[in-house]
Formats: C-alpha cells, sequence, structure tokens
C-alpha cells in the first residue's frame, strides 16, 4: 500500500516539475526520491523469507538512494551546493555493508550502517528544511516542516542501536511478522505522506514568498512599486514620530520623457526608465528607498536625512544621470531629471502634506527650465522646532 502511495506521488511530482519550470530541478530528485521508495518497499514485501538477503540487499540500496534523492532535491530548492561527496561516501559505506552483508553472519553490521546512514541523511535534510524556511516561515511553522522527516531519522538511529546493542536478536526482529513490524508499516505509510506534504509546504512557502515579492516591485523598474513605497513612507512617518528623527523626500521626474518615446519608440522609453532606476540607485545608500510612482515619476525615501544633506544627494543623482547617457543602438540617447524636495518637519506634519510639498517642488524645478533640484520650505512652526 505504501508503495502505491509512492508510486503516485512521483507522478505528482514529475506532473509539477513539468508545469513549475524554475523548482523543476528539485521536483525531478524528489520524485525519484518516491520512485526508490516505492521500489525499495516492493523489494522488501518480495523479500519474505530471510533467506532472501539478495533482494533485501536492493532495497537497502534503494531506500538509501531515494534519501539521498530527497537531501539533493532539498539542496536544489536552496540553489546550494550538491554535497555529492558527503552523498558518495555514504553510497560507498551503504553498498560496503549491503555486500557483506550478503552473508547472513554479517546481517546485524548491514543493518547498522544502514540505518545509521538513514538517520544521518534525514537529520541532514530536516536541517535544510529549516534553512529552506528561515526566511519565510516563521519558528512554529518551520519546526513543524522539518517534525516527520526528524522523527523518521530517530526510527533509523534507534534501528541501528538496536543492531549495535542486540546483534544475535535484530534479524528476527526485522523479518519477522510481528505487531512490531506491522505497526512500523502502518506507521511509515503516515510518516511517508508526511515527508511528501512536507516537499509540497517548502514548494508553496516558496511560491508565496515568491508572489509577496513580486506584488511589491515595478516589473519594469525592479524598483518598489507605488504601493509598496507609499508602505515605506507611513512606516518612516511612523518611526519618526516615535524617534523624533527627521527624514527627507525626493519626487524625480524624467524630462522630455513622452519625447523619447516618440521618437524613439517605446522599447527606448522602456530601456531609459530601467538605466534611470540604475544610476540612481547606485548613488543612494541601501537605507534609502526607491519607488516608481507613476509613469515616469519617482519618489525617494532619505531615512535620517535633512534638507541640506538631501540637497546635497539630490544635486548628485541629477548629475550622475546628466553624465551618462543611455547607449541605445549606436547611438547616446541623453536624459535628464528634475528633482523636487522635502523634509519631514515633526508630529505636526502630515504624510499628505509632504508629498504636497514634494510634488510643489518638483513642479517649481520643471518651471525653472527642468534638470534641476527644488525645494519647498517646511512649514514655519516646524522650522523653528527643527532649529
Amino acid at each position: 500500500m505504501v508503495a502505491c502511495q509512492q508510486v503516485v506521488l512521483a507522478f505528482g511530482w514529475i506532473a509539477g516539475a513539468a508545469l513549475l519550470l524554475d523548482s523543476r530541478g528539485a521536483m525531478l530528485h524528489w520524485a525519484l526520491h518516491a520512485a526508490l521508495s516505492s521500489a525499495a518497499l516492493a523489494c522488501f514485501v518480495a523479500a519474505a523469507h530471510p533467506s532472501d538477503e539478495a533482494l533485501r540487499a536492493v532495497g537497502n540500496l534503494c531506500v538509501v538512494g531515494s534519501m539521498i534523492a530527497l537531501q539533493r532535491g532539498v539542496r536544489v530548492f536552496l540553489h546550494q551546493h550538491s554535497a555529492w561527496r558527503w552523498h558518495a561516501a555514504v553510497a560507498v559505506a551503504v553498498m560496503a555493508a549491503t555486500w557483506l552483508g550478503v552473508d547472513p553472519s554479517y546481517s546485524p553490521l548491514r543493518v547498522a550502517v544502514i540505518s545509521g546512514a538513514l538517520a544521518a541523511l534525514s537529520f541532514a535534510a530536516a536541517w535544510d528544511m529549516q534553512l529552506a524556511a528561515r526566511w519565510k516561515l516563521d519558528a512554529g511553522w518551520r519546526m513543524l516542516l522539518s517534525i516527520p522527516i526528524s522523527l523518521a531519522g530517530l526510527v533509523f538511529a534507534g534501528r541501528a542501536a538496536v543492531a549495535v546493542i542486540y546483534p544475535s536478536t535484530v534479524m528476527s526482529h526485522v523479518t519477522a511478522n510481528s505487531a512490531l513490524n506491522v505497526g512500523s508499516a502502518m506507521l511509515y505509510l503516515v510518516v511517508a505522506l508526511a515527508f511528501q506534504l512536507t516537499l509540497v509546504g517548502l514548494v508553496l512557502s516558496q511560491f508565496v514568498a515568491e508572489l509577496k515579492e513580486a506584488s511589491r516591485f515595478d516589473p519594469l523598474t525592479g524598483v518598489l512599486n507605488r504601493r509598496a513605497i507609499e508602505e515605506v513612507l507611513e512606516a518612516e512617518v511612523q518611526r519618526a514620530r516615535r524617534l523624533k528623527n527627521v527624514f527627507s523626500l525626493l519626487m524625480i521626474d524624467a524630462d522630455h520623457f513622452k519625447d523619447i518615446n516618440d521618437r524613439n519608440g517605446h522599447l527606448a522609453g522602456d530601456r531609459a526608465l530601467q538605466h534611470l532606476c540604475t544610476v540612481m540607485a547606485s548613488q543612494m545608500r541601501d537605507i534609502d528607498k526607491i519607488g516608481r510612482y507613476g509613469g515616469e515619476e519617482f519618489v525617494v525615501v532619505l531615512p535620517a536625512t535633512t534638507h541640506v544633506d538631501a540637497r546635497q544627494l539630490a544635486e548628485r543623482l541629477r548629475e550622475r544621470v546628466e553624465s551618462l547617457p543611455l547607449r541605445w543602438q549606436e547611438r547616446g540617447l541623453a536624459l535628464t531629471v528634475s528633482i523636487g524636495l522635502a523634509q519631514w518637519s515633526g508630529d505636526e506634519d502630515q504624510l499628505a502634506a509632504l508629498l504636497a510639498r514634494a510634488d510643489a517642488a518638483l513642479y517649481m524645478a520643471k518651471e525653472a527650465g527642468r534638470n534641476c533640484v527644488a525645494a519647498t520650505p517646511a512649514p514655519p512652526a516646524v522650522v523653528t522646532a527643527v532649529v
């Protein structure tokens, strides 16, 4: 029954690999894990008699191979190195123990080595799953992801310990049609399904995280979209009120952008916006945030930055954009920006008022001939407070 379950799951992972190309490598590894698990269980069922050591040895090799495929799939999913040396060492040790274990007198050694290898692979895969979910899930959900495979590791470790401590009786326990083994088979039915649900949870957590990330960024320029930059602004206002900090806001507009589109095509306009964002981002600190506010208009949030420092940064941005024209169709395409500047002016200020001042400053820069920086004065009461 468990073997049939694993066959179905193998086909499920293959279907998933065809649909989710970004996770194809990991899913194909997990399909191999399920297929080898099914083959291993089929071998164990067929090896009903204690003398069927060769068939049982094949089953052992399959189950170890399935666990290696499981962990390799997790590491592929995480874009980590494959750890092939570690897996090769495990495979060599298991093959040596299996070859010796064909002789019944070495059966306890085979059980100890193989069970120990399975325990180590289970714990390693559980650790990798914790790393995979660290930045996507809270601690409780991370623990839930690794519980099934950790429990399997404990079971394998327990069987290895029994093989070492009671070598004379281990084979009778392994091959007997006892209530313990029947109960273990039923337990593995649940645990094997939990394995697969754990992997599905891992994929879903990655998928949800990617969707969440994609919903915050402008697909063309890669900077924050309007909703995300508004969230950054609201958070910065709360921080400024709580800590009595100042921050500044830049509103930036690409000059004569319509002419770029009309003369060179929309593809050139798209490339110009991408180039503009790349140049601006290169001049800003890690804590500064830039977002596309609409069309060719951008907003930059400058935490812990006074009006004077913000103006210096704005001038540096303007000069840098002007000095680095876009290379388009073997010629340089000149770009300039107009920038409006406003500073947060204390507890009495409002976000809407701050944005309005920055927008008014941007209008002043355009009226002054574009390719310049303009600022609106802070409210008088705030000027006194700042001084």
